[in-house]
């Protein structure tokens, strides 16, 4: 074996020993963003459950709020349906842009509503609990987006972008 050779082979030895360890990389990477969104989703229940309990109680004491009633309860069905498309795959920009859309449409329909005001039964413990699920709602996507530009960051890395795009994996959106 001559010399040419054996540089040769430690040469191809090196590049597919630091393939591996950009794809574990890429690979760990995606696994913390995926941990983040288990966070947010967990989060996303439980409000979709307050905002449920919020709008049957509201539906009795606002007679005359029929329609905004209505609008945040399909605002709500509509960030559950997302959040469970994103829930399926947290990676995918489409799927987290998807979510981002129908959370700015919820929040918009939640604004429209003086729900901060009324007294109630169980109201004000329920907008307690909604003000602070979105506190921490607001903390895990923060801890999300930081996971998702961590990972882009990676994705587009000169060289990793080489392994990153024979192994498909894309830049994901932040929430």
């Amino acid at each position: 074996m001559t010399s040419t050779q054996i540089g040769g082979g430690v040469a191809g030895v090196l590049v597919v020993c630091w393939m591996v360890g950009a794809y574990n990389r890429m690979v760990s990477l995606r696994n913390v963003l995926v941990d983040r969104f288990a966070a947010i989703d967990a989060l996303c229940v439980a409000r979709h459950g307050l905002i449920t309990r919020q709008v049957e109680l509201l539906a009795t004491t606002l007679a005359g709020a029929g329609p905004r009633l209505d609008a945040l309860r399909a605002a709500s069905l509509q960030a559950e349906a997302a959040r469970q498309h994103a829930q399926a795959r947290p990676g995918a920009a489409s799927a987290v842009t998807s979510l981002r859309v129908a959370e700015e449409i919820l929040a918009a329909a939640r604004t429209r509503l003086p729900v901060q005001t009324m007294g109630g039964a169980d109201l004000p413990e329920i907008n307690a609990k909604l003000a602070s699920g979105d506190a921490t709602l607001d903390f895990a996507r923060r801890e999300f987006n930081a996971a998702v530009a961590e990972y882009n960051a990676a994705v587009r890395q000169f060289p990793t972008v080489l392994v990153a795009s024979l192994f498909g994996f894309r830049p994901g959106a932040t929430l």
